[in-house]
């Protein structure tokens, strides 16, 4: 109080008193709304017409231009990336289709190529077959230079006969060939033949082979051959099993 005294007597100043309309709250704060709206519509005006000014819209839509055909490209590189990445793909199913056409065939040959070690094989006990059975001293006229029988099972009697003419200019030799067989059934003796004569037709030699149906319990023991010319029997051979 004292201090407000002396300033009024050390100053020209008088005291002043102002009066003031008093104004609801509501009002106050949405006329402080009205003027902050205001502030903000101008300040959001100066600064469009800054980015105008300044040229930042144009060059916001020339680089969102830009971006959109980047994305084109990139979409189009894409489908094209994923064409060859299919095409790829059926280039690897067709070769892996030929890969496994070769293995199938390469299985074939290899089928093939057993088949003929096989008849490879057969060929060589055939020629040992002949040279086992051929002398080395011949005679003259049709001989019977082997015979060979082997059961191939309990009912199945297999046979091979080797005819052979010595002289190199033979003539064609026409008869028949007749084999025996005898053997045990169970303690009995027993007997057998070829159910017909087998026609031969020699030139330099032939190899006659068959197979005979043995009776159940039928032990064979022996087979005889003779070779017939008409009435006459010009050869005859025979072996024990």
């Amino acid at each position: 109080m004292r201090f407000r005294l002396l300033h009024r007597r050390l100053t020209i100043s008088s005291p002043r008193m102002a009066i003031r309309s008093a104004l609801p709250w509501p009002f106050r704060w949405a006329v402080v709304a009205i003027v902050m709206g205001f502030c903000a519509a101008i300040g959001l005006w100066a600064f469009e017409l800054g980015k105008d000014i300044a040229g930042l819209e144009k060059g916001s839509k020339e680089e969102l231009k830009r971006l959109r055909n980047e994305v084109i490209v990139m979409q189009s590189e894409l489908l094209r990336s994923q064409q060859e990445r299919d095409k790829a793909q059926s280039v690897a199913n067709t070769i892996e289709t030929l890969v496994q056409a070769e293995k199938s065939a390469q299985q074939a040959l290899l089928e093939q190529v057993r088949q003929l070690e096989q008849a490879n094989q057969g060929l060589r006990d055939d020629l040992g077959f002949f040279e086992k059975l051929i002398p080395s001293t011949g005679t003259s006229g049709v001989s019977v230079r082997g015979l060979q029988a082997e059961m191939q099972d309990s009912s199945r009697l297999k046979w091979q006969v080797l005819l052979i003419q010595a002289s190199k200019n033979a003539s064609v030799f026409n008869g028949r060939l007749e084999m025996a067989f005898t053997g045990l059934h169970g303690s009995r003796p027993w007997s057998g033949s070829l159910p017909n004569p087998v026609v031969v037709k020699i030139g330099q030699y032939a190899r006659i082979e068959g197979v005979l149906d043995v009776p159940p319990q039928v032990v064979v023991k022996s087979v005889s051959v003779r070779l017939m010319d008409g009435n006459n029997v010009r050869a005859t051979h025979s072996i024990k099993l």
